[in-house]
């Protein structure tokens, strides 16, 4: 293992993604703190190596956008995947969710730092995600295991209600709406607020759901103990529709080159509303929201034909 901190270097992606942050929308002490972090990855990872004697196999890429992922095997011969994140809070609200679902349509924890923000997990077949399926049966499979991660949260759970989540993303949504390069996008803005704020003053479902929070076919892995598992979870707790709205959005490059997008979105909306029971005005509702609040953001950090796809997609439904 002596040369193993050489092979440890952080995934280009991730070093765009937090070099980008950095330079731009968060040229603050926390855009500071998180290329400090991005420095000390590579010696983070040696320590957890050392401490819970792993080997690497290698680094996957592409990786994340602020974590890193190291293919690993255990003492034992076992595979696993270290997971080293910010350490911001959220790998602690992770390993609390993956806990809470125990393996069951989710990948598994192993080991926990949460103070590093470190995860040991099972090893899942990282190339090979829900996208790597024709769309319909994507989507089928997406929806199957979704389902499964649909639970009451536990008693005296740390996370937070997708109105306060919302709320927050809501308010910085207004002050870049006043910024001059969102001037042309400022009525769709107004939209997806108002759209919040019906969404919010009720409920939805009639009880709290833990939701997985950034839930996509690319955060759905194969697995050996059931074909399919999501990870990454940014775990919230609330309405079930907030948690399909990136299911909606899957695959938007060939959504919006297709003819006929604008319906192939709305029955894209129906369908998903339909095969997990969620009401589709608020499916509909929320894929908005989320759509604009990804795309504005996307374009405050200079990162403009992103943020004017998801912004076209948002006007489509």
């Amino acid at each position: 293992m002596a040369n193993a901190k050489d092979r440890l270097e952080p995934p280009e992606r991730l070093v765009r993604a937090l070099g980008r942050e950095g330079r731009g929308a968060r040229e603050d002490e926390g855009g500071a703190a998180d290329l400090r972090w991005l420095a000390d990855l590579p010696g983070i990872a040696q320590e957890h190596l050392e401490r819970w004697e792993l080997t690497p196999d290698r680094v996957q890429t592409p990786g994340g956008r602020s974590s890193m992922v190291v293919l690993v095997r255990q003492s034992d011969g076992t595979p696993a995947a270290l997971k080293l994140g910010l350490p911001d809070g959220a790998i602690a609200r992770e390993h609390a969710a993956l806990t809470h679902w125990n393996g069951r349509g989710a990948v598994r924890p192993l080991r926990a730092d949460q103070d590093a923000g470190v995860l040991l997990l099972e090893r899942l077949h990282g190339d090979v995600s829900l996208r790597s399926l024709a769309d319909a049966k994507a989507l089928l499979e997406a929806a199957a295991t979704l389902q499964r991660l649909w639970v009451p949260p536990a008693e005296g759970h740390p996370f937070t209600g997708v109105a306060d989540h919302t709320a927050a993303l809501a308010d910085v949504l207004r002050e870049r709406r006043a910024e001059p390069w969102a001037a042309d996008v400022r009525t769709l803005i107004d939209e997806a607020l108002e759209l919040r704020e019906g969404l919010v003053a009720d409920a939805g479902d009639p009880s709290p759901f833990l939701l997985h929070g950034d839930y996509h076919q690319g955060n759905v892995l194969a697995g050996d103990r059931s074909p399919w598992l999501a990870i990454g979870p940014r775990p919230l707790v609330g309405e079930r529709a907030y948690d399909l709205a990136w299911l909606v959005r899957d695959r938007l490059d060939t959504l919006l080159a297709a003819p006929g997008a604008p319906a192939a979105a709305r029955r894209r909306v129906a369908k998903l509303a339909e095969s997990l029971d969620v009401d589709r005005d608020r499916l509909r509702g929320w894929t908005v929201f989320r759509a604009v609040d990804a795309g504005v953001r996307e374009l405050s950090t200079g990162a403009r034909p992103a943020g004017e796809l998801l912004l076209e997609f948002a006007g489509l439904l």
